[in-house]
Formats: structure tokens, C-alpha cells, sequence
């Protein structure tokens, strides 16, 4: 049971035609090289105003799950008859999410996740003002080729995020990423460290580019990359090209692979209730 995976990236501009044609292209462009799951990087369809704005605008950029992005990526998901996590900034009544719609192969909606932790406080990082945090915990979504986990960005960092999508099945893990200060080498290894603590592969896509705000400008350090599950790099993009990098895995073999560690068979839940807690006390929680 193989599956092969792709990551795609790319610069942005404000023109949201030129960034979805420009998605479009390397998403074909990988499936032609073989890819049967293709992730964009985080909101490919337009310019990264959560790090260099604050202003009310920005909100007007929010569509619905239902809205053009996802419709555009679903007929080429159906075309292309690859899975795509697709990225975008959500709007559902009053509330705004920054969230994934997981695309199956024949272009059905198999569902979507909200990103649950957003950051504030990082050098020019202003997602707080325009995100609520994620309601839909942490899924797994079985599609044509396999069951993933597809988490956001920031939801990286937490080690809980990566685990809890491994306990409900996810085969791959996910990440559409933008990110472009000075801390590539921790921001790699530690989803690293996901792929290896649960042995599973881990796939995740950054932008490139700098894009210019009424707040300052960030360039983003690109690395897209793909990790096998004993957290090794198979496949990296550089910091600047317009590119995918993509790799084949036997999930089956992997499977194997991880029973025979035991890493989920001794694992002991009765003994983490501090995780539910935010100082680590052995009190249950409310």
C-alpha cells in the first residue's frame, strides 16, 4: 500500500486569481510527477495580512467552507483525482477560523478542521485579531489513499496535536505552514520529532517570498520538506523557489513498523491528567 505525497510552494501577492493560478499550476505539476496528496502552504490564496496587519479589511478576504476557493480546488481535486488539504480563511456567521477542508479524490468534501492554537506576540504576528480558536479538535479523515491528520501552522509546535490525530488513525500528518522568522532549524525538527514519536510520515509546506504590510514585512525561509516516520528528511525544497517536493511511502510497511515499537502499545493515559491541566497539577480538572 503506497501513497505518494506532494508539497507545494510559493510566493503570494494581493491578486487572488494570479495566487490561485499559480497554486493550480504546481498542484498539476505535482500529480503529473505522481502525487496522489498535494498540500498548498498556509492561506495560498492570498497575502499573509495576519503578520503584517490589524486593520478591520483584512476580514473581508473570509469566505465561506462552501465558497470559491474550495470550489475551484474541488474541481481540480476531481480533474486530478488527488486528495488536497486546502487552506483557507473561514468565515461562519460572526466567527472567523482559520481552517483546512480536507478534498478526496473524486473532489467530495470530507470534512474540515479549525486551527486551534493561534498565536500572538511573535515579531509581527497579529492572528489573535483575526481568528477565533478552533471548535473541531484534532481529526483524522480517511481518503482515497489514506488516512491523514491536517493541522495549521502553529498547531505544529504542540507535540499533543500530533499524537491525539495519530491515536485516531491518521497514517500522515499534515501541515500548510507561513512562517519566515529566524527559527527554521527548531521549526523543523521539531515536527521531526512528530513524525518520529508516532512513527508517522509528516508533510509541510511554507511560503516564500516577502510581502509587505501597512505594519512592517516578512520574508518567509521556504524548506518546504517531507519526513518519514523515524523523523529523517526525505525530500526539502530550498528558501526561494517556486516549487513541490513529493516521496512515495509503503504504509503498510510503516505500519509494521510502528506495532512492532510499541510506542502506542505502552503508552499509559492514566498517568497523563496533567496534560488537561494549564500548571501540570495532578488535580482533575473541572
Amino acid at each position: 500500500m503506497k501513497v505518494t505525497v506532494a508539497a507545494t510552494q510559493m510566493s503570494c501577492s494581493r491578486d487572488y486569481e494570479a495566487n490561485m493560478a499559480k497554486a493550480e499550476v504546481l498542484i498539476r505539476r505535482a500529480a503529473a510527477a505522481g502525487a496522489q496528496i498535494v498540500l498548498p502552504q498556509e492561506f495560498f490564496a492570498w497575502h499573509e495580512f495576519q503578520f503584517m496587519e490589524m486593520g478591520p479589511e483584512a476580514f473581508a478576504l473570509a469566505e465561506p467552507l462552501d465558497g470559491p476557493t474550495v470550489a475551484r480546488m474541488r474541481a481540480l481535486a476531481r480533474e486530478l483525482a488527488v486528495v488536497i488539504p486546502v487552506n483557507l480563511f473561514e468565515r461562519a456567521n460572526n466567527a472567523y477560523y482559520n481552517t483546512n477542508v480536507i478534498l478526496d479524490a473524486d473532489g467530495s468534501v470530507l470534512g474540515h478542521y479549525r486551527k486551534s492554537h493561534i498565536p500572538l506576540g511573535l515579531p509581527g504576528c497579529y492572528e489573535k485579531v483575526f481568528t477565533n480558536p478552533g471548535d473541531t479538535g484534532f481529526l483524522a479523515f480517511r481518503t482515497a489513499y489514506a488516512t491523514i491528520g491536517a493541522a495549521v501552522c502553529w498547531d505544529q509546535w504542540f507535540p499533543e496535536t500530533a499524537r491525539i490525530m495519530a491515536l485516531k488513525g491518521a497514517e500522515i500528518l499534515f501541515y500548510p505552514s507561513a512562517i519566515g522568522s529566524d527559527c527554521h532549524e527548531h521549526w523543523e525538527t521539531v515536527m521531526r520529532g512528530h513524525a518520529a514519536a508516532n512513527l508517522v510520515p509528516l508533510v509541510c509546506s511554507n511560503r516564500v517570498g516577502t510581502e509587505h504590510g501597512s505594519l512592517g514585512e516578512v520574508t518567509y525561509f521556504g524548506q518546504t520538506f517531507i519526513a518519514g516516520p523515524r523523523g529523517e528528511v526525505v525530500a526539502r525544497a530550498d528558501g526561494e523557489s517556486e516549487t513541490f517536493v513529493s516521496y512515495t511511502f509503503d504504509l503498510a510497511e510503516i505500519g509494521e513498523l510502528r506495532a512492532h515499537w510499541g510506542l502506542f502499545r505502552d503508552r499509559r493515559p492514566d498517568l497523563y491528567g496533567p496534560l488537561l491541566t494549564m500548571d501540570g497539577s495532578t488535580r482533575p480538572p473541572a
